[in-house]
C-alpha cells in the first residue's frame, strides 16, 4: 500500500460493533492514519450479529447457504434495518465521537455500486458490482469518512442484501482502491492452526477441498482472492481485534494473509 493517493477501503465484519471499546480504538486508529497519510478512506460494513439478533427476537429462522444468509423477501425489511439502519449509524456515530466526519450510506447511494439478484433461492441476496465513485469522490473532497452498508437497491428498486465482503470488492473496484478486509480472524490458517502469510488461488482451492477453510471463511477467501485478481494487486485479510496494530496495516504492513492475484 505504498500509493498514498488511492483510496483505501476498509470492511468491517459486522462482530466488531459489539464491542465499543474496540471501535473507538478502530476509528482512533484510522484518525490518526487519515491525518498522517491524507489519504481517503472508506468503510463497508456488515452487521450479521445485529440480524441473528433481529432474527431470534422475531423468532425466524436463519438459513445459510455456502456461507451467505438466506434472505426471504418478506424479511428484507428487517434486515436492511438491522444492517443500513442500526448497524450503519452505531458505526457512524462511534466515528463522529472519536472526531471524524462520517457520512453514513447504502452501496445504492450515487449509484456506486449495480445490484442484482445474486440466485432466486437465496431470495433477497443480491451481487455488486462497482458503479459511479463520483458521489464518494466528492466526499473525499470534503474530509468526509463514507461508512457503506451492504444493502443495496436494484434497477427496480428491490432491496437487497449484499455479502459484506463481496460488496468491500465491488466498492473497492469502483474507486480502484486498496482494499482491506477485516474480521473477527486474523487471517487464514492451516490445517494446523498456524497462520498463512499469503494465500494464492491454487493454495487456497487445496484448503476448501481439504476443509480447513469452511463456512462463512469460504465467502471472504474467494472475495479476496476476486478482489486481488480483478484490482491486481494484493489484498489483506486481517483481524480488527488488534487496533494498534492497524496503522501499519494501513501504511502498507502485512499483518494478517496477504491474498495474491494471479
Amino acid at each position: 500500500m505504498t500509493n498514498q493517493q488511492s483510496p483505501l477501503v476498509v470492511k468491517l465484519g459486522g462482530a466488531a460493533l459489539s464491542c465499543s471499546e474496540t471501535l473507538s480504538k478502530l476509528f482512533g486508529a484510522i484518525a490518526q492514519y487519515q491525518e498522517q497519510a491524507q489519504r481517503p478512506i472508506v468503510i463497508v460494513h456488515g452487521g450479521g450479529y445485529l440480524v441473528d439478533e433481529l432474527m431470534a427476537k422475531l423468532q425466524l429462522t436463519t438459513i445459510k447457504k455456502d456461507g451467505l444468509r438466506v434472505t426471504p423477501h418478506e424479511q428484507i425489511s428487517f434486515i436492511a434495518g438491522a444492517l443500513a439502519g442500526t448497524a450503519n449509524k452505531m458505526l457512524q456515530g462511534q466515528a463522529i465521537k472519536n472526531g471524524l466526519n462520517a457520512i453514513g450510506l447504502c452501496l445504492a447511494d450515487g449509484g456506486l455500486c449495480h445490484i442484482e439478484q445474486l440466485d432466486p433461492e437465496l431470495g433477497a441476496v443480491g451481487l455488486a458490482t462497482p458503479g459511479n465513485p463520483a458521489l464518494l469522490q466528492a466526499l473525499f473532497n470534503l474530509g468526509g469518512l463514507p461508512i457503506i452498508s451492504s444493502i443495496g437497491l436494484t434497477n427496480d428498486g428491490e432491496i437487497m442484501n449484499v455479502n459484506a465482503d463481496q460488496a468491500a470488492v465491488a466498492v473497492a473496484g469502483a474507486l480502484d482502491a486498496e482494499l482491506v478486509l477485516l474480521s473477527d480472524v486474523s487471517g487464514v490458517l492451516d490445517g494446523k492452526g498456524h497462520l498463512l502469510t499469503s494465500l494464492d488461488e491454487p493454495q487456497a482451492s487445496a484448503l476448501i477441498t481439504q476443509q480447513v477453510i469452511t463456512d462463512g471463511m469460504i465467502v471472504k477467501v474467494k472475495a479476496a482472492l476476486s478482489a486481488a485478481n480483478d484490482l491486481g494487486r494484493p489484498i489483506e485479510v486481517a483481524s480488527w481485534r488488534y487496533p494498534d496494530k492497524l496503522s501499519k496495516l494501513f501504511a502498507g504492513q502485512s499483518i494478517g494473509t496477504r491474498f495474491l492475484p494471479c
